[in-house]
């Protein structure tokens, strides 16, 4: 039978047995929306459907006893094909540089939390906060910030007299291919850190990200078109964007070869950083 019959073949009074009230009616509204008809009206033109399809679509939703959307039909009776503008990637997605923060001891700053589960719930707060982004230090730079859900510390601590002694020092780069800066920080074992009370979810935009990934050498063809990557998570009790450290400002400036995003560095955003960054160190 052609697809333009299936309302027949479907007969919630079918001798097959019926299908549950509610997926009956959830049946009914599939066939009756211009999506399913549209398809119907294609198939009927072109093609002939071998009635095993359809006797199988049927069944395996009858096993699930919940029904499928019209794009879901229309996608599992006509072999698979896409359904035009449906696309399961969320418009922010975790970029690679930030994963390392998820394995204990690869970053300064660990998030105990599965990355998967975090990127869905930035996504859905993001979705609910009706798309906005807070600017940051450059136009492709944006956060999102979020009530802390993990266990994570707050990632820096302010130095006072009683812990001044306590702060390393040394050379450190993120990755493989970054110039090493001079840094310090407090080894996290030796003070006391309450959690933080949010997430500064730290974005670039897919444009950005590209041109950093192709001045460090990295040539892969990548499929991922989400518009925004996270590039860092940094816990905080600041809902707003706090300085970055100094010395990152310089790398910065150096440019993307050095590991750097090539925004100039800007006297006045420098002085704020040094003052705040006097005052405080990174826990890790």
């Amino acid at each position: 039978p052609r697809i333009s019959a299936l309302p027949r073949i479907f007969s919630f009074g079918s001798s097959r047995g019926q299908l549950r009230h509610k997926s009956s009616v959830a049946w009914a509204r599939v066939m009756s929306t211009s999506a399913f008809r549209s398809i119907g009206k294609a198939s009927h033109q072109q093609t002939n459907l071998p009635s095993r399809i359809a006797r199988e679509a049927l069944a395996a939703s009858r096993r699930a006893a919940k029904p499928v959307s019209a794009a879901g039909l229309a996608v599992g009776l006509c072999g698979g094909a896409a359904v035009a503008g449906a696309s399961d990637e969320p418009d922010i997605v975790l970029d690679p540089f930030a994963e390392r923060q998820f394995e204990l001891g690869k970053s300064s700053t660990y998030i105990e939390y599965d990355k998967d589960e975090l990127v869905a719930k930035i996504n859905e707060y993001y979705e609910k906060g009706g798309k906005k982004l807070v600017d940051g230090y450059a136009p492709f730079c944006k956060h999102v910030f979020v009530p802390n859900f993990t266990p994570a510390a707050s990632a820096a601590l302010r130095i006072t007299p009683e812990n001044e002694h306590l702060l390393k020092s040394a050379y450190h780069a993120r990755t493989e291919k970054e110039l090493p800066v001079l840094t310090r920080w407090f080894p996290r074992e030796t003070v006391e850190v309450k959690k933080a009370a949010y997430l500064d979810i730290i974005l670039y935009s897919r444009e950005q990200i590209n041109k950093e990934r192709e001045a460090m050498g990295d040539t892969t063809p990548s499929s991922v078109t989400a518009p925004w990557g996270i590039v860092s998570i940094k816990p905080t009790d600041f809902d707003y964007e706090t300085p970055m450290q100094p010395i990152t400002m310089m790398r910065n400036a150096l440019g993307r070869e050095q590991g750097g995003s090539g925004v100039e560095l800007e006297r006045e955003k420098y002085n704020e950083a040094v003052d705040f960054w006097s005052k405080h160190a990174p826990v890790q």
